[in-house]
């Protein structure tokens, strides 16, 4: 059995090493499992402390995906022996997927991911993170939670609130799937880079005049990925996005989540990307829009750590009363696509409902993130 994660550390001529990172589980698509993320953690943190590390490079194994999401299925298991009960199995998972979500986004050294290939649910939350977010000709993001009744979880309270008005409400309604041009426009990603440049990308990393400043180190990082231009087979993808953006704004300006919903279902368009975002919303579940409206709203004067312990709180209600075990039997467990939500409809479902997922089960002091 292979490691779930990969370390290396790269020795430069300056004296300093580049840690490298390696989600390893090509077959599941690299997705995000408690073991990666217990081997993650102590190496991320040592690396932050260690003196010789000057930055930290993050990516997933193979040509076909960063890292597709989170491994859902061993909840599902957990959730299914255990109905209606909180898990500590889940908790524990999202708990400290979160922590090392946080960890990410508040390293003290420049933290560069290779984001090629797919890039979904528990990828996004690792990408979101770094302070140099690298993007491909093949990389594919989304946050599709709303197909499997979950929500925009790992951060993204925080980062699709930093997008364009209205196009962070879009998203996580629709799990619209976006590439390396949108990403760049929606402050998800930093650069684009072609990926046959990815080698001579770390050797110039490796060449770089290291130092023990971090502001030096992070400057002199962002102007070498500025510096690569797009392989002429290799050019960035047609934006889908920005020519969008009047309809998105437009179609988002509902004062109640079911207002937003019927706008951007009933909105007229031959334009194939926005009707899949268009059919993935009408089919999702009814109460994962709500919550989505709720949280950009609750989290808009958040900052970073209540983030994520609004979204713990909402993880865990999601699955001792909402329609993730369903929504997860659904499309990876019987595989028949025909999930049965518990509302028939966004407009069906009641305010208080929405608001018992925003109900911590626990205590501020008890809280597992209350230390971040």
């Amino acid at each position: 059995m292979s490691d779930v994660v990969l370390f290396e550390e790269l020795q430069t001529p300056s004296g300093f090493k580049l840690g490298v990172a390696t989600l390893n589980s090509e077959k599941s698509l690299n997705a995000l499992s408690l073991d990666m993320i217990q081997r993650l953690q102590p190496q991320l943190d040592a690396w932050a402390a260690a003196d010789d590390i000057a930055a930290v490079f993050l990516q997933g194994a193979g040509e076909k995906a960063f890292c597709a999401g989170g491994d859902i299925v061993a909840m599902y298991r957990a959730m299914e022996a255990k109905p209606g009960v909180l898990v500590d199995e889940v908790a524990d998972f999202f708990g400290q997927e979160y922590r090392l979500d946080y960890t990410i986004q508040t390293y003290p050294k420049p933290f560069i991911i290779w984001g090629h290939g797919i890039v979904m649910g528990g990828g996004m939350g690792l990408m979101n993170g770094g302070s140099h977010r690298i993007v491909t000709e093949r990389s594919l993001l989304a946050m599709p939670e709303i197909t499997i009744g979950l929500y925009p979880d790992v951060g993204a309270t925080y980062f699709l609130n930093k997008m364009p008005a209205g196009c962070g409400l879009f998203l996580g309604m629709t799990g619209a799937h976006i590439n390396a041009t949108d990403a760049l426009f929606l402050n998800l990603a930093d650069h684009f880079v072609s990926s046959s440049h990815k080698s001579t990308v770390i050797e110039s990393l490796l060449a770089l005049p290291w130092s023990n400043s971090a502001a030096a180190n992070r400057t002199q990082v962002s102007e070498l990925l500025a510096g690569f231009t797009p392989a002429a087979e290799q050019q960035p993808p047609a934006a889908q996005v920005e020519p969008h953006l009047e309809v998105i704004q437009r179609v988002t300006t509902g004062a109640e989540a079911a207002d937003v919903v019927a706008s951007i279902t009933q909105e007229p368009s031959t334009d194939g990307w926005f009707q899949r975002a268009q059919k993935t919303l009408a089919g999702g579940c009814p109460m994962t829009a709500h919550i989505v409206f709720n949280q950009l709203q609750h989290g808009a004067d958040l900052n970073l750590a209540d983030c994520f312990r609004m979204e713990l709180t909402l993880s865990v209600q999601c699955c001792t009363r909402g329609d993730f075990r369903e929504g997860i039997r659904a499309l990876l467990i019987d595989k028949d696509k025909q999930p049965r939500w518990q509302h028939d409809s966004v407009a069906a479902v009641d305010a208080e409902e929405v608001d018992a997922f925003f109900t911590s089960p626990w205590a501020a002091a008890e809280h597992p993130l209350r230390d971040l």
